[in-house]
Order: structure tokens, then sequence, then C-alpha cells
């Protein structure tokens, strides 16, 4: 009878440090004052929740059942913000609820660093959970901005709101996975990671159109990296791989994700400082695309090399390839200048699909692939194969004659070359460019060539 009593209080024993266990590591916001009515600054309650759970050694904050307004969360070690699919955490309309973290000048010359959710010198953070994390963007509309001001009886209003805030931002952080989470309209770009490694992000949407800049997914100095099973619809850039410093971005892996984009869904720059290598990216969807479907630019001195690109589905993508070595040579965040860089081994294959619409096309008439160094700056060993595009026509023969300007030190855009004399490919000062199974169909007459290759090493297989 002892033993069975001695056996029963073990258990229960047990029962209760395990449920103590499971309970001690959940940390919801609400038990720290948070107050999901859509209207109350939440900041400091979900704050205090990340902190004690750093405190305690890690686990996971949790925001359910309402919506939770905030200015600036900073995750620390082990923690992991869950935001339930019942549950919304929303930016701030308020400038001065946010916060920066290594404010730099991005490639437009404007002032970034503020987030909604932020990290700095963290490891082993995450974002997860099927709710939606909302940034509020167009509270910074200038017509907004200029209604918050007088709200809040603002005297002193230079560069208020100028900081738009990104919505999720990592700085020398690591272990860090962004999960299953449905990110929406920040004012700035949606996801950023600078200087930080082995990174997750893993069946994501984004929507990003609520202001200008908003770019999805940022790699930007950073390495080990994975990006799948995501679904990306923005105003900027989708996927974006660069470095706004010396330091470079490589080991990434971007698979089985759905595009779209009003500037580019695939790119790497244009802040371009750093090298940018062993980057592998397949099997992905590129839909609706005004800028660029895959876009390779080194303008700022970076090596960009042994990229593969294979798989890709294109429907109605202006520009489907565009690759650019340039000489603008930008610096951030007090740099040295860089040497011109270099763009080689870069494998495209296995790439099917269709251009835009001649009267939805930036470039009017478009064409289908655009590489070009410079005169002095040669692009290295490009190869292209099993590409198919159909492309809508409507060249002239006044197109035939169309200068392309050299434009070494302009900002990259393939737009500012104008229409180029070659519906199909136009190729400049490149070194060894090899061509294997590439077919362009016309939807409509086309009095340019197909192909142009101007001071070209050219290699076609048969």
């Amino acid at each position: 009878m002892k033993a069975k009593l001695h056996y029963t209080s073990l258990l229960i024993t047990f029962i209760l440090l395990v449920s103590c266990s499971s309970k001690s590591d959940r940390y919801n916001v609400v038990d720290y004052g948070a107050i999901g009515d859509g209207k109350t600054i939440n900041t400091k309650n979900i704050q205090e929740a990340i902190d004690a759970c750093n405190l305690a050694g890690g686990g996971t904050v949790t925001l359910e059942g309402g919506d939770y307004v905030s200015g600036t969360l900073l995750l620390k070690d082990n923690v992991t913000l869950h935001v339930a699919e019942d549950a919304k955490l929303i930016g701030s309309s308020n400038p001065l609820d946010y916060q920066s973290i290594d404010t730099f000048q991005d490639a437009t010359g404007q002032q970034r660093g503020n987030c909604l959710i932020g990290a700095k010198n963290a490891k082993n953070i995450a974002v997860t959970g099927k709710g939606t994390i909302d940034g509020n963007g167009e509270a910074f509309l200038s017509k907004n901005i200029k209604a918050k001001i007088k709200e809040l009886n603002i005297t002193e209003t230079k560069g208020f709101g100028t900081n738009r805030p990104f919505l999720l931002r990592f700085v020398n952080s690591s272990q860090i996975r962004v999960q299953d989470i449905h990110l929406r309209q920040p004012a700035a770009w949606t996801c950023h990671f600078y200087q930080s490694n082995d990174i997750l992000v893993d069946n994501v949407s984004i929507y990003s159109h609520a202001h200008k800049n908003n770019d999805g997914i940022d790699l930007d100095s950073s390495y080990d990296a994975v990006i799948k099973n995501c679904d990306i619809n923005t105003g900027d850039d989708a996927i974006c791989i660069k470095t706004t410093s010396p330091k470079p971005t490589y080991n990434v892996q971007v698979s089985d994700c759905k595009l779209r984009s009003d500037w580019g869904s695939i790119k790497f720059g244009t802040e371009s400082m750093g090298d940018m290598y062993n980057i592998g990216i397949k099997n992905c969807q590129i839909y609706d695309t005004k800028g660029g479907g895959i876009k390779i630019l080194s303008v700022d001195g970076a090596n960009i090399h042994d990229v593969t690109i294979d798989g890709i589905q294109m429907d109605r993508v202006d520009m489907p390839i565009f690759i650019r070595l340039g000489e603008r040579l930008r610096t951030y965040r007090n740099a040295e200048k860089q040497e011109v860089g270099s763009i080689t081994d870069v494998l495209i294959k296995n790439v099917k699909g269709s251009a835009r619409a001649l009267d939805s096309s930036r470039v009017n008439p478009p064409s289908g692939i655009l590489i070009t160094g410079t005169p002095n700056h040669k692009v290295g060993k490009i190869t292209l194969e099993n590409i198919k595009l159909e492309l809508p026509g409507g060249g002239t023969a006044q197109h035939t004659t169309a200068k392309v300007e050299e434009d070494i030190d302009r900002y990259p855009e393939f737009s500012f070359f104008n229409v180029l004399p070659a519906y199909g490919i136009y190729g400049r000062h490149i070194d060894s460019l090899h061509t294997d199974g590439i077919v362009f169909s016309l939807n409509g007459d086309d009095k340019r060539e197909s192909q142009i290759l101007v001071d070209t090493h050219s290699n076609k297989s048969e």
C-alpha cells in the first residue's frame, strides 16, 4: 500500500512538473497587460513578455485572439514570437513609437533602420504562426504623416516619419527562423537580414504595396540562408540578394517560391559592395512582373560568381533576364569605395515563359535578354541553356538601328537602355557567352534581329 501511495505521489509530481514546464516556456502577452483591441499601443507589454522569456532561458511569446498594435519590438536570444491564426500584430501609426537599429542609407539615399520587429546580436530566434503581421505602411504616406503631425501637435517636423520602418529586421544575428507567417503592408522593406547567418524563411506569404521601396526579402551581407515555399507579391523587389557592406552574401538556396513584383522578382543588387556567390535558385514561378524577372547587377564592386538559376516559369514578365556589370561604385556605411567588380560563372537554364504585352511593357517594344558590361570591364562566363520565351514583337525598321548607351555609372535599370535593336538577346562586352537551346517566339511582326552581340565571344551549341 505504501509503495502504491509512493508511486502515485511520484506520478502526480511528474505530471505537475511537466505541466509547469510546458507552461513556463510560453508567455502570453495578455498576461503582461497587452490588449488586442486594435487601438491600444502594446509595445511595452509585449516587450516585457519577450524580456521575461529571454531571462528565463527562452521559449515562445504568443499573441492570440486579437489585434495588437505596437511600435518596435526587439527579439532576444532563444525567443520565438508566435502570432496565432486568430491574431494580428499591427504597426503603430506614430513614427515616435519606432526605434532604429543599425541606421544606414540605401541605394536611393534614404535613411533606414527603423523596424516593427528587430533583432541585433541575437541567436536562436524566430517569428512563426499562421497569423498576420501588418506594418500599417499607409500611415507613413505623406498625407497621413502630415495628419499625424497635426494630431500630435509636433512643432519640429524635419525628418518626422521619413525613416519608414521595415517590418522585420535582423542585424548581426544567427539561427533565425521565419515560418508560416503572413507579412503585410510594411512602410519599407518587409524582411531584411543584415550580416546574419543560419537563416530559414519557409512557407511565408508577403503582400507589400502600401508604400514605395517595399521589397519582400532582402539578404544583405548574409550567408547560409534557405528561402522556400514562399508566396511574395511586392511593389519593389520580391527576393533581393544584396550587399550594403563589403562583407559577402553567400551559400543561399531559394526554391519553390511564387513571385510577383512591380520592379524585379529575383534580383542581385543594386547595392553591391560585397561579393555574392554559391547561390542556387530553382523551381520558382514568376508572374505579372513589370520590372524584370531575373536581374543580376554588380555596380558597386561586387564579384558575383557561382550562381545557378534553374527551372523558372515566367508569365507576363518584363525583361525576363537582365545582367549588368557597371561602374557606379556607391558606398554605404562609411566603407571605402570598391574597385569595379565582376560577374562570371552564371548558369541560367530551363526557363520558360512570356514577356508582357506591348501596352503594359516599360520598354515598347520589349526584348527577352539584355547582358552588358562596360568597355573596360567585361562580363565573364555566362551560360544560358534551354530557354524558351514568348515575345509580343512590335519592332519597326527604325528600331533596328537603335543606339544603346553605355551609361557605365548610372543606376542599373534595363528600361534606361530604351528599345534594343534585337528582340531576343542583346549582349555587349562579354568574355564568354555560351547558349544552348534558346528559342524566341513572336506573337507579332518584329523587324529587329533575334540576336545582336557586340564585343562578345560567344559559343552556341547546336
